[in-house]
C-alpha cells in the first residue's frame, strides 16, 4: 500500500538524510561496534546538517520541524542498520522532556547545545533490581541550601559515554507516603562533583551504542537543574513515554520491511537442489506470513504516528504497538535468518547482526509484558 503521510519536503529530507548516512555513518560503523560507541565528531556534524532537534524552536537553532523528519531519521537509521548510533534518543525521547518541562533560562542553557551536537542528552530511570517498576526508584536528590545532593546507582543507560546532559530520575521525597509523588527529574551535567560514569557495558547486539552504569556519590546539582515540577517527576515520566514507545515501534516497523526484502532477494538468487529457494512452497508460505504481519503493522503503525501529531491520548494503542510490533519484528527475523542457514549465523552478513540487534527491542521502553499489564488495565481487567 502505498505511505500517504509525507510530504514533498519530507521526501526531499530523507533523501539528504540518507546521503549523510552513507557519507558519515555507515563508513565508519563497523569501527565503531568495535570501540562500543560513535566518535562524538559524529554528533557534531548531525547538529550542522540539521539533524539533531529540528522540532526545536528557532530561537533555539531548530526548524521547529513536525515529527515526520523524526519518523524519516528513525526509519532511515534502521534500514542502513545503523541503530547503534542513539539519534532517536537524543531527538525523540530525551529532547522532548527539555522542549516540554524546562523553563525559558534552562532551554536557553541546554537546548543550542544540544541542537548544535555539543552536548549529547541521556537519561536514567533503570536502576540494579529496578527497571520498569520506575516507583521504586531509590536515586535520592535531597536538598543541601541551594544544591541537590544525589546519591545512587543507575544502568543500562544508553549515551552513558558520552553524554553531557543526563535527565535523572530521583527521589526527592523519600517519605511520601505515595512513591508516584516522591519522584522528581533532575538534570546533571558531565563533570559535576560526585557523578561518575562506569565502564560501558558489553551488549549482545547495537554495540555501536554506549551503555552504561552511572554513579551518584553527594554529587552536587544547584537546584535550578530540576526539570519540571518537584514530585511530578513519575507524572512527567508517563506524559513522554507515548512518543518513547512509538519511536521503538517506528523503528522495529522499517527494521522487519528491511528484513523482508532483503530476504525476499536472496532467496530468489539461492539455488537449492538445483532450483531458487524461492520455488518451494515452505518458503512462499513463510514470506507469505511474514509480508502479511509487516503490512498489518505499517497500516496500524501510520495511523497512530498522525494521531500522535494531533495531541491524541494513545496509551492503549501504543502501547498495543510497542509490544506487537517489536515481537513481530523479531519473529520475521527469526524466520527469514533460517533461510540463509549458515551464513545467517556468520555476524559478518547483515540478517545476523539485524537478529541480535533487534532482540533488546522487546526489553527497552518497558518490557512487552508491562506493555500487555497497561492493556489489560485499560480495558478494566
Amino acid at each position: 500500500m502505498e505511505r500517504n503521510l509525507f510530504a514533498e519536503e519530507h521526501l526531499i529530507f530523507r533523501e539528504a538524510f540518507v546521503k549523510f548516512l552513507e557519507r558519515e555513518v555507515l563508513p565508519h560503523y563497523e569501527r565503531w561496534e568495535e570501540a562500543g560507541q560513535v566518535d562524538r565528531e559524529l554528533w557534531r556534524k548531525a547538529g550542522a546538517h540539521g539533524f539533531l532537534f529540528p522540532w526545536a524552536s528557532a530561537q533555539h537553532g531548530g526548524a521547529e520541524a513536525d515529527f515526520l523528519y523524526s519518523v524519516v531519521m528513525i526509519e532511515e537509521v534502521a534500514r542502513h542498520r545503523a541503530v547503534g548510533w542513539s539519534l532517536g534518543l537524543h531527538n525523540d525521547i530525551c529532547g522532548p522532556y527539555l522542549g516540554r518541562l524546562a523553563t525559558p533560562d534552562q532551554k536557553a542553557r541546554w537546548m543550542p547545545a544540544c541542537v548544535s551536537g555539543e552536548k549529547v542528552l541521556a537519561i536514567a530511570m533503570s536502576e540494579p533490581g529496578v527497571g520498569s517498576n520506575l516507583a521504586g526508584v531509590r536515586t535520592t536528590a535531597l536538598r543541601d541550601g541551594d544544591h541537590w545532593i544525589l546519591n545512587g546507582q543507575k544502568t543500562f543507560i544508553t549515551n552513558g559515554q558520552l553524554c553531557d546532559l543526563v535527565i535523572v530520575v530521583c527521589r526527592t521525597d523519600p517519605r511520601a507516603p505515595d512513591p508516584h509523588k516522591a519522584l522528581s527529574l533532575v538534570v546533571v551535567e558531565a563533570g559535576a562533583p560526585g557523578f561518575r560514569k562506569g565502564a560501558k557495558l558489553s551488549k549482545m547486539g547495537r554495540r555501536a551504542s554506549d551503555t552504561s552504569e552511572l554513579w551518584f556519590e553527594d554529587c552536587r546539582v544547584p537546584l535550578e537543574n530540576l526539570l519540571g515540577e518537584e514530585g511530578r517527576g513519575f507524572y512527567h515520566l508517563m506524559e513522554n513515554l507515548q512518543q518513547e514507545r512509538l519511536v521503538c515501534a517506528i523503528g522495529s516497523q522499517a527494521e522487519a520491511e528491511w528484513t523482508l526484502e532483503i530476504t525476499r532477494r536472496y532467496v530468489k538468487e539461492r539455488e537449492v537442489f538445483g532450483k531458487p529457494l524461492a520455488s518451494y512452497q515452505n518458503t512462499q508460505f513463510k514470506l507469505a506470513e511474514a509480508a502479511t504481519e509487516v503490512q498489518i503493522g505499517r497500516v496500524f503503525l501510520d495511523r497512530l504516528i498522525q494521531a500522535h501529531m494531533t495531541g491524541e491520548n494513545l496509551t492503549t494503542e501504543i502501547s498495543m504497538a510497542k509490544w506487537w510490533i517489536t515481537d513481530m519484528n523479531f519473529r520475521v527475523a527469526h524466520t527469514c535468518l533460517q533461510f540463509f542457514g549458515g551464513y545467517g549465523y556468520i555476524t559478518e552478513y547483515p540478517i545476523c547482526k539485524a537478529f541480535t540487534d533487534f532482540r533488546v527491542e522487546s526489553i527497552f521502553a518497558g518490557s512487552n509484558e508491562i506493555m500487555k499489564t497497561i492493556i489489560a488495565k485499560r480495558l478494566g481487567l
